[in-house]
């Protein structure tokens, strides 16, 4: 599975996507975020702004990744 570093304490679920190259902009991740397309951890979650911190876990399709943060 694909990881996704952050520096920060959290990142927003569609900035996650566009990180990850899941989505190519903000217009399809909101898109795909609101249509139920996106699990978190194993739930859909249609809030463009969820906080994800290390340890979530991120599903678009099949395609998917964990948050790391820095420290490992």
């Amino acid at each position: 599975m694909k990881k996704l570093i952050i520096r920060d304490e959290y990142i927003k679920l569609g900035q996650a996507l566009k990180a990850a190259d899941l989505v190519s902009d903000g217009a399809e991740a909101k898109t795909v975020i609101q249509s139920g397309q996106v699990k978190v951890n194993g739930e859909a979650d249609a809030r463009r702004g969820r906080k994800l911190r290390a340890g979530d876990v991120v599903f678009y399709g099949d395609r998917g990744f964990e948050i790391i943060g820095q420290d490992g």
